[in-house]
């Protein structure tokens, strides 16, 4: 397409963390030595790794709001609010990107904070792979490890616009399938992209 990129990190974090049994975001992360406080979080981590590549990024929190709120300013975030969400993650996803189009960006990096963030390289990877997708007329980059689909997914203006008209209903998964001739798939020698942390004993084993 031969533009210049402007690009917005976006994080959901609007869950309610119900088979952890406290909020996600706000899990200890890197790991600290034993007797040792950790440096940051799962959400603080989320935004330093987005920070390096992107011109802001954006937290989408929901009933934990102002549990959030510290760790995004403090990261130099910005934070944006669903009000409604019990609906579920699909409508944190377009919060989160209709912020991004409100800011004057034309493309998002979005991950979800219930995961270690992938590694700097990784992402410069990815933002690499998706300047050389979108020339060739793509909507976005999906990061693969070992066949499975992960995060973060970089997405171009169109596939933003996909998601935003998409109904209420829907999920990620159905609007990149009825999108996926738009998207490119790429294979990173990274597992975090795919890590999925929903339980304290996943969360023990990751530690």
């Amino acid at each position: 397409m031969g533009r210049a990129l402007s690009v917005c990190g976006v994080i959901l974090a609007a869950g309610a963390s119900q088979r952890m049994g406290t909020d996600k975001a706000l899990l200890p992360w890197p790991p600290a030595a034993a007797g040792q406080p950790s440096a940051g979080t799962f959400l603080s981590a989320a935004i330093e790794s987005l920070q390096l590549s992107t011109d802001l990024v954006i937290v989408v929190a929901g009933k934990n709001e102002r549990d959030l709120a510290p760790v995004v300013y403090a990261s130099g975030a910005l934070l944006v609010a669903n009000p409604d969400p019990a609906r579920g993650q699909f409508s944190s996803l377009q919060v989160g990107l209709q912020e991004v189009l409100s800011r004057g960006r034309d493309a998002a990096m979005v991950t979800l904070v219930d995961r270690p963030p992938v590694s700097a390289a990784t992402v410069e990877e990815l933002l690499a792979a998706f300047r050389s997708a979108i020339a060739r007329w793509k909507w976005g980059v999906v990061p693969q490890y070992a066949g499975r689909h992960g995060h973060p997914i970089a997405l171009a203006r169109e596939m933003i616009e996909a998601f935003l008209k998409a109904p209420a209903t829907a999920t990620a998964r159905e609007i990149e399938h009825q999108n996926r001739e738009h998207l490119e798939y790429v294979e990173v020698d990274d597992p975090l992209v795919t890590a999925n942390i929903n339980t304290p004993a996943e969360y023990e084993a990751l530690r």
